[in-house]
């Protein structure tokens, strides 16, 4: 008898029929999220579970009676209580690896467009402003060998470091829990104590996953340490930074702009301040969404799931849930 695994997003006949071949699959085949009332309803019937959004959490967790694998369609899993899960011993697994470039690429954008501002010069062009040279008050500022700090050297910031190294003779510094000595010599990056890179860096890139330890690590003290002339951006996620503070700091002129891809909520309020700000690129969460990229994902993820129902090592099992 198969096994019932459930998918709570739309996915690619590509891994509907991989999924089929090996197990008795159920789709919740909408762009809007599932009503939590109806997971929780029918979870006990399941043996996993392939998401993106759901909360993984002991309420669910004691529905799923028969859950042996949960399996998220992104590198990051704070939709997951990983206390609970760790009691539970239900199999977590991740997408890591398969976005990294996808997602590089989507933060030089950001660098760019915010530096040159590109989405407010485009809208000039549109409303009919251009009938002469255009002003200096419109100038953009350099990205080629300026500094950039990278906050969080995993996969993903290693490739923007190269990009940064290779393409624009930027200088790369980095703060990490530990420190990358393989990157440091490949790429001539170096590391840098937090304070020193908030104080010395011409651009600001988070990347750090979103944790207890570190929900607003960038809040208002961290923003009145960078340079008045500094551009901020973030790709990792909202909560990692105290948007209010971030509010504040371009307001008051203590940062330059920001370039914006994750929220504190999200989808982002349309009252959000952000939005009304020149200076600040702000985008709806897309760092990997690429059409190849997600359907990489959709499969690394069946991928992992059915590896976990068989009874094999996943691919990408979380690490601290291994």
């Amino acid at each position: 008898m198969k096994k019932k695994v459930l998918v709570t997003e739309p996915i690619p006949q590509t891994v509907i029929d991989y999924l089929e071949n090996e197990v008795e699959l159920e789709r919740w085949d909408h762009s809007e999220k599932m009503p939590r009332e109806q997971l929780l309803e029918i979870i006990p019937s399941f043996h996993g579970l392939i998401t993106s959004k759901d909360k993984i959490d002991q309420e669910f967790l004691t529905r799923a009676k028969q859950l042996e694998a949960v399996s998220n369609i992104s590198v990051g899993y704070d939709n997951f209580d990983v206390e609970a899960l760790k009691a539970s011993k239900i199999i977590a697994t991740h997408t890591p690896y398969v976005l990294d470039e996808t997602v590089a690429d989507l933060i030089f954008g950001l660098i760019l467009a915010t530096a040159r501002r590109i989405p407010e010069l485009h809208q000039y062009v549109r409303n009919g402003k251009w009938t002469q040279s255009v002003d200096s008050s419109l100038f953009g500022h350099n990205v080629h060998h300026k500094k950039l700090g990278i906050i969080g050297m995993g996969r993903i910031g290693e490739k923007v470091a190269r990009r940064a190294k290779l393409g624009f003779e930027m200088e790369v510094s980095y703060y990490n829990r530990r420190k990358r000595e393989t990157v440091e010599k490949s790429l001539g990056v170096y590391y840098e104590e937090l304070e020193n890179l908030l104080a010395t860096s011409d651009f600001i890139l988070l990347m750090t996953p979103l944790t207890k330890q570190t929900y607003h690590l960038i809040n208002a003290k961290a923003f009145q340490k960078m340079k008045h002339t500094c551009f901020f951006i973030n790709a990792a996620r909202g909560a990692v930074v105290d948007e209010k503070a971030m509010i504040q700091a371009l307001e008051q002129g203590d940062i330059l702009g920001a370039g914006i891809d994750v929220y504190e909520q999200e989808p982002v309020d349309l009252e959000n301040p952000l939005l009304k700000m020149d200076n600040v690129v702000t985008l709806p969460h897309i760092g990997s969404a690429t059409a190849e990229t997600r359907e990489q994902m959709k499969f690394f993820a069946a991928k992992n799931m059915l590896q976990a129902l068989n009874g094999e090592k996943p691919d990408a099992q979380i690490k601290e849930l291994q």
